[in-house]
């Protein structure tokens, strides 16, 4: 399986739909990969909070209608990383009333849409995403030939028991779109590879470049294999990653080392002590 990560930057002097034909056409040039990923709120940036709500979009707005059509074109699985969601309200108001969310579209060869993902954790403790966004509540996988993909998004990242909630649902691939900022690169590359390892499962980091509302980005997007390998990673700058992956390595490394199957579930804390 080729997968390729565009880690394109961000560039607040661009307007998003520049940014996104020049995203469509970068999908277009991966044309023989299999599966091709996008990073997280590309079309605004993941800190430009002020822009969130003035270019949300409906689901099958104008960042679906051309991943869509580049996803057919290219003939490929397309995660086209997440946008800005302003969902329908449940009133039947206009759209505009609607809720928020960081909302990941992925598209199958024929451009069709096979997924949907809301991100569930969001960014910023009391302010930000955290307080701008509603969160997702569903795990979702997607079946692709030979694999089965894992979506979650950002700092996601950082709470293991999503994942280990897409190993049980079946995942083998796990595809983490994010706007990293560069000051916890470390933490990034770190919890990439854990989560490959504790999985037992290929993790497709892909990050943006660039500055996000005056907040660098970490860039590095990275692949991992099952167990833990670094099998490429980007540097700082935009960059189109593409590695080929043998999916069949999951299963092997799960049969050689059937560390899953020992896993204790449904552990209470001890009673407090009087």
């Amino acid at each position: 399986m080729r997968a390729s990560l565009i880690q394109i930057a961000v560039d607040e002097d661009e307007p998003v739909g520049s940014r996104r034909r020049r995203a469509a056409a970068l999908v277009r040039e991966q044309r023989g990969a299999d599966l091709v990923v996008l990073p997280e709120l590309w079309t605004t940036g993941a800190f430009a909070y002020e822009e969130f709500g003035r270019e949300a979009e409906p689901l099958e707005g104008p960042t679906y209608e051309t991943m869509a059509k580049a996803a057919s074109d290219a003939g490929v699985w397309l995660h086209a990383g997440s946008i800005p969601e302003r969902a329908a309200s449940g009133s039947g108001s206009a759209a505009q009333d609607g809720p928020l969310y960081n909302t990941s579209l992925v598209f199958s060869p024929s451009g069709e849409l096979a997924a949907v993902y809301r991100k569930i954790h969001r960014f910023g403790f009391d302010k930000g995403e955290a307080v701008l966004m509603g969160a997702g509540r569903d795990l979702v996988t997607v079946r692709l030939p030979g694999t089965t993909l894992g979506v979650a998004t950002c700092y996601d990242l950082r709470f293991p028991e999503l994942f280990r909630g897409l190993v049980d649902a079946g995942a083998e691939t796990l595809v983490i779109p994010a706007g990293w900022p560069e000051r916890r690169r470390a933490h990034w590359t770190l919890l990439a590879q854990a989560r490959a390892v504790e999985n037992q499962a290929f993790v497709l980091a892909c990050g943006t470049a660039g500055t996000h509302a005056g907040v660098p980005q970490a860039g590095h997007s990275i692949v991992v294999d099952p167990w833990g390998e670094v099998l490429a990673e980007a540097g700082s700058a935009e960059e189109v990653l593409t590695v080929d992956l043998d999916p069949a390595k999951v299963a092997a490394t799960r049969e050689q080392f059937p560390a899953l199957k020992d896993r204790v579930l449904g552990l209470e804390p001890p009673a407090q002590r009087r």
